[in-house]
C-alpha cells in the first residue's frame, strides 16, 4: 500500500457524512425490524406492570439493521465517494496489524534489518498522515520523533530505502528464527 496525500477537508466531510447516515439509516432499520418482528412473534399482551418480553426481538432487530448497514457499506467500498474514507479504514488496519508486532519489527531494526525499517518508516508515516487528518496532535511530536529516528538510521546505514518500498506481505515476515 501506498502513501497517499488525502484531501483533509472533502475526507472529513465525506466520514461525517457516512457516519450520519449510517447511524440514521441503523435507527430506522433498527425501529422497523423490530417493530415487525414484534408484530409476528412478539408479545403484544403484557400483564399490566410486567415486561412484554419483548427484548428479544429488538435486540434482533438491532443486529438485523447494523448487519444490513454494514453489508451495504462493504458492498460500496469501491464507490469514488468513499475512496478517501475507505483508504483512511485500511491504512488504520494495516497500522493496527504494525502495532501487534512492532516490538518485533523494533528488534528486527536493531539488527539494521532494512525490511524492518521500511515496516516502521511507513508505519510513522502513515501515523503522522492519520493523525493530522484527524486532528490528533497531542501525539504528533512523538511520532515525528520515531520517524526522524527511523529516517537517521537509514541514512547512517546508507539504504535506499523508505515507506514506498512497504508492501502489504511483508507483515508475514515477521519472526526470522521460527
Amino acid at each position: 500500500m501506498k502513501l497517499v496525500v488525502v484531501d483533509k477537508a472533502l475526507y472529513r466531510r465525506r466520514l461525517n457524512r457516512v457516519i450520519a447516515v449510517f447511524i440514521g439509516a441503523l435507527a430506522m432499520l433498527s425501529l422497523l425490524f423490530g417493530t415487525l418482528l414484534i408484530s409476528w412473534f412478539g408479545n403484544n399482551a403484557p400483564i399490566s406492570g410486567e415486561s412484554t418480553g419483548n427484548f428479544k426481538w429488538n435486540l434482533l432487530g438491532v443486529v438485523l439493521a447494523a448487519s444490513l448497514c454494514a453489508t451495504v457499506l462493504y458492498s460500496l467500498r469501491h464507490h469514488s465517494y468513499l475512496t478517501e474514507v475507505f483508504y483512511v479504514a485500511r491504512l488504520k488496519s494495516l497500522q493496527n496489524r504494525i502495532y501487534r508486532q512492532l516490538s518485533k519489527w523494533r528488534q528486527r531494526a536493531e539488527q539494521d534489518d532494512s525490511q524492518a525499517l521500511i515496516v516502521l518508516c511507513f508505519y510513522f508515516q502513515s501515523q503522522k498522515l492519520v493523525y493530522l487528518l484527524d486532528d490528533n496532535t497531542l501525539t504528533l511530536s512523538a511520532v515525528e520523533k520515531e520517524l526522524q529516528a527511523v529516517e537517521e538510521q537509514i541514512q547512517r546505514l546508507g539504504l535506499q530505502v523508505g515507506a514506498d518500498d512497504f508492501q502489504e506481505s511483508m507483515l508475514g515476515s515477521t519472526d526470522q528464527s521460527e
